[in-house]
């Protein structure tokens, strides 16, 4: 996990966001997602780095699904500044703070509220980092984690239920998704299921094409 600085910021990708009681800390391992996302659109996520081949399209449409503090989304809008970007989250207090963060950047973002997919879907992309924590998973530190809101942390089904639900309604070219690595061979399993082929695993982070 990042450290939270005095004025309740940490850094995300080389930037600073906001983060408060109602949302996720921003973690080393969610950056993956970024430069899973960045080899997709042709951009080398480091210097020197040959530049990977574009996938997606020139301008593409990508859905940060469970925003938080919108770290995903203003990241991508700030690396890839011709996407059309869209950020939901089920919280409203969260979607404050991610609005904050993406003007702070001044980062253009569509923020919606909403459970899921249940109010925009169809995109290029969707990238999710949604709760997937079990709260079986011995090697908790549960002390830690109840500085940050549980409905942003546990989710059930051995911390794949909002996975499943995203994968079963998603209609997107490309999917990202955040799990931990212990989770990895039963989501590929049933994106498989669903027609998503699974293209890449980039530590935390899996990449899956629609069949």
């Amino acid at each position: 996990m990042n450290a939270v600085s005095p004025n309740n910021t940490v850094d995300f990708y080389g930037r600073d966001f906001l983060v408060t009681k109602d949302t996720l800390i921003p973690r080393p391992e969610t950056e993956q997602l970024i430069d899973a996302i960045l080899s997709l659109a042709g951009k080398p996520y480091l210097p020197g780095i040959k530049a990977p081949v574009r996938i997606l399209p020139n301008s593409p449409k990508i859905i940060d699904v469970g925003t938080g503090t919108g770290c995903i989304a203003t990241t991508i809008k700030k690396e890839l500044p011709e996407a059309d970007v869209y950020a939901v989250d089920i919280s409203g207090a969260a979607l404050k703070v991610a609005q904050k963060n993406a003007e702070t950047h001044g980062a253009s973002i569509s923020f919606i509220i909403a459970h899921l997919l249940t109010k925009i879907n169809d995109a290029d992309l969707i990238v999710a980092n949604l709760p997937y924590v079990d709260e079986a998973w011995d090697w908790l530190d549960k002390e830690t984690l109840s500085k940050e809101p549980s409905m942003a942390l546990y989710a059930e089904d051995h911390g794949l239920a909002l996975i499943k639900e995203l994968i079963d309604t998603a209609r997107a070219t490309y999917l990202v998704l955040e799990a931990d690595p212990c989770q990895h061979n039963d989501i590929i399993n049933y994106a498989s299921k669903k027609g998503f082929d699974h293209l890449e695993t980039r530590g935390f982070a899996l990449v899956f094409k629609k069949d």
